[in-house]
């Protein structure tokens, strides 16, 4: 994912989620954006000050779910160009 599709899942995730994250953990994530969806996962909850493994697991796989609906997109879109 590229910087601008990180950026904006990132937005989608503090509109529709509630995860907004900090300006630094925002742009460390639009620079170096984990390539799997469960380690991007955990770097939003880290970066919320939350521990990954003692979350909902529901509200998990919501972020989870919306991170690799959003990779999925990138890919396809990459293919295309």
């Amino acid at each position: 994912m590229n910087p601008t599709e990180v950026r904006q899942l990132l937005d989608d995730l503090c509109v529709h989620l509630g995860f907004c994250l900090p300006p630094l953990a925002k742009s460390q994530l639009e620079e170096m954006p984990p390539d799997d969806p469960d380690a991007f996962a955990r770097a939003v909850f880290t970066a919320e000050g939350l521990n990954p493994d003692w979350v909902d697991r529901h509200l998990f796989r919501q972020v989870r779910n919306r991170i690799a609906e959003a990779m999925r997109r990138s890919a396809i879109k990459a293919e295309g160009a």
